[in-house]
């Protein structure tokens, strides 16, 4: 069976009970299972630009998180998806902090929410008048640029909200970007400027078509090809695409005149910088309903995407008063179209075998063209899913491509009398390797792990990436061929290549061979943590692997950790520990290790840091947001000061360092009686200083 295909990611189950009727137990099962979803969702959305789920499909998660974080406040944390913005940046791009916080927007489908939010501002105008700016929601890359005396400084990435990577170089070769504002608009000295960057859907075609004459791999939509664009090392990938930007707010200026919104979108033009012609101005739920219905009506005649409105109070002392949740503002909301779908007659249901061995029913289409796409095959996520909406071979079903992602049937409009298949099962074994899988909640998975030939390309892909091995120019196109041409048949294999294997591939010569091997080389030293997670092991991510490599020291102490003894780890729950243990315990991925140790693979032991310093011994909390240090800053300077900071209370917490908008930390903290400090007062402790030399 194919390996190669874009259902590849975990499953997903939006099929809930209701919050009230779970056990506190359950629910915090539950909250853990969709954190760690919506982490690696954001991932996958944010730093990889390569989604899993469609839109509808994380919405539904991140609702059901919301609603349990409600019914269940002790759930609620700020490190919750919830409370924050998307994904961490990359580590090829250098980071750069924004000027203020660039915040998502909660998000609608149903015109009732959105009557729910117009009667919260009624409510809270204390009678006086108001109106809402409307704008077109792109389906882009959000930016902000930085003009000082008039001139472009920099532009980043939105990244985690607070920290982008910096695309100043590319963000200069797009020519809807003024490198220089009107001076004859009197622009403010020092001005951020927030943007979407898109792909025009006519250069989409036309790139593609280029690709696919290539033999390269097309992109998947016009999002993914404007955000891997701007995002190139070399700007000279970047210049030239069909790359095109529309200016919507300020996010920091030295100007404090500005009143409202409208103002501003008048204003932008006048300092050369591009805004959105169909930006119209709304007073009721009518008028915002009537807007909504024209641009869902017209977005196929734009050449450029877009999945619904925003919908944002004009006035800027209205927006103060109204103020923010820790993840968006109260005063805006996105109201997003219905998912593009269509019907066809599903052929046929196979079973995918994804990277980590998760079994993912595929419903095998007549083709169908949703949006200008054609579409064979749509993700039914698991067996649970196809058998509540009861799917079978020669029903007809609906078929939606919610946000023009990954296609999935909805629902079965037609089950036709005669010629219908019988109710779908999961395989008993693994349809590839014969293994027989396992279950686990609603999915099934096959455990043989690095020796399942249907997992390998995607475990090698995995394996390859720069967050794991680091070895550049072996990407999915060589991978595949040298797994189907059978030179590569484990993970191990990747380590006893040589130049002619590798010269021997479509598209390379001797000197890109030779890289490739020389990369290949120099990986066997990467740090610890890297080797582990680029194993690929259920539930062990970047976080854990590093909690792993700093806790056992080797991977030999690793492979014969007993359960018992990862399970009291920090951070690493039941699940995990039998995850991890299962995967050493494992006769063929042992094998598979050993074999990579005679290739001289040594992976090297992280750095302990100073065993003594002002923090020696000491263990901190982090809780809401500190001014002059982002989490990962505050994290580092403790640690390079003999201190560990973990993510819970307990009673061998010595500080709990609290910063604006604390979380539920705040509260644990004050009942077990953990002393808690000021951002000063850590700057403190930080100096060698009592916490009373910060007051």
């Amino acid at each position: 069976m194919a390996t190669d295909t874009p259902y590849t990611s975990p499953p997903v189950d939006t099929n809930f009970e209701p919050a009230g009727s779970l056990s506190p137990e359950a629910a915090a099962g539950q909250a853990k299972e969709l954190a760690e979803a919506l982490n690696y969702h954001n991932h996958r959305y944010y730093v990889e630009v390569a989604p899993a789920v469609s839109d509808e499909v994380y919405d539904a998660l991140f609702r059901r998180l919301q609603e349990l974080e409600a019914t269940f406040p002790e759930l609620q944390s700020e490190t919750s998806p919830t409370q924050r913005v998307g994904a961490a940046p990359v580590d090829e791009l250098s980071r750069i902090e924004h000027q203020a916080p660039m915040l998502s927007l909660n998000s609608s489908l149903e015109v009732s929410e959105v009557s729910d939010f117009h009667r919260f501002i009624e409510r809270n105008s204390d009678g006086r008048s108001f109106r809402y700016v409307v704008e077109p929601k792109l389906d882009g890359l959000s930016v902000e640029i930085v003009y000082r005396d008039g001139r472009f400084s920099y532009g980043a990435t939105r990244g985690d909200g607070r920290v982008g990577e910096d695309i100043s170089r590319n963000l200069k070769t797009i020519p809807a970007i003024p490198l220089e504002l009107r001076a004859e608009g009197d622009p403010p000295a020092f001005l951020a400027v927030r943007g979407e960057i898109f792909m025009l859907k006519s250069g989409f075609r036309e790139l593609n078509r280029r690709r696919t004459e290539r033999g390269d791999e097309p992109f998947a939509n016009p999002r993914n090809a404007a955000a891997g664009t701007v995002r190139q090392l070399d700007p000279k990938n970047t210049a030239g695409k069909p790359l095109d930007i529309f200016f919507y707010d300020i996010l920091a200026s030295d100007r404090t005149d500005f009143d409202s919104h409208t103002q501003v979108l008048d204003l932008f033009p006048d300092w050369g910088l591009k805004t959105n012609p169909l930006n119209e101005v709304c007073t009721s739920v009518d008028e915002l309903s009537a807007y909504r219905d024209r641009l869902a009506e017209s977005r196929e005649e734009l050449d450029y995407e877009i999945d619904g409105i925003v919908i944002k109070i004009d006035s800027y002392e209205f927006r103060e008063d109204l103020g923010y949740r820790n993840r968006s503002p109260r005063w805006a909301l996105a109201w997003k179209f219905p998912p593009r779908k269509e019907t066809s007659r599903v052929e046929d249901i196979v079973v995918q075998v994804g990277r980590t061995g998760i079994l993912t029913p595929v419903a095998l289409l007549d083709p169908v063209n949703i949006g200008g796409a054609t579409v064979s095959r749509a993700t039914l996520h698991n067996e649970d899913e196809v058998l509540r909406k009861d799917v079978r071979v020669g029903d007809r079903v609906r078929v939606i491509r919610a946000g023009d992602v990954i296609p999935e049937v909805s629902e079965v409009v037609d089950r036709e009398a005669s010629g219908r298949g019988e109710p779908f099962a999961m395989p008993e074994s693994c349809p590839v390797c014969g293994t027989p899988v396992e279950r686990e909640g609603a999915y099934y998975f096959c455990p043989a792990g690095l020796s399942c030939p249907a997992q390998l390309t995607g475990r090698l892909i995995h394996f390859v990436s720069r967050e794991a091995m680091d070895i550049e120019n072996l990407g999915e196109k060589n991978i595949t061929q040298l797994v189907n041409r059978g030179i590569i048949r484990t993970i191990a294999d990747l380590y006893y290549l040589d130049v002619g294997d590798l010269e021997a591939l479509d598209g390379f010569a001797e000197k890109s061979a030779r890289n490739v091997y020389e990369a290949i080389q120099g990986s066997k030293t990467r740090p610890l943590n890297h080797f582990i997670y680029a194993l690929g092991i259920r539930h062990a991510g970047a976080h854990v692997a590093e909690v792993l490599a700093r806790h056992f020291g080797s991977i030999e102490a690793l492979e014969d950790a007993p359960v018992d003894e990862l399970s009291t780890i920090s951070d690493i729950g039941g699940q995990t520990a039998e995850s991890i243990h299962a995967f050493f315990a494992e006769e063929e991925n042992r094998r598979i290790l050993a074999r990579m140790r005679r290739a001289g693979v040594e992976p090297q032991p992280l750095d302990e840091g100073p065993s003594a310093g002002p923090l020696s011994g000491m263990t901190f909390v982090l809780t809401g947001s500190l001014e002059h240090y982002t989490r990962t800053e505050a994290r580092r300077q403790i640690e390079e000061r003999g201190g560990k900071v973990t993510s819970s209370v307990s009673s061998a917490t010595d500080y709990v360092v609290a910063g604006a908008d604390p979380g539920s930390k705040l509260d644990q903290a004050r009942k077990k009686g953990t002393p808690v400090i000021t951002e000063e007062e850590f700057t403190a402790l930080l100096a060698g200083r009592s916490p009373d030399a910060g007051r």
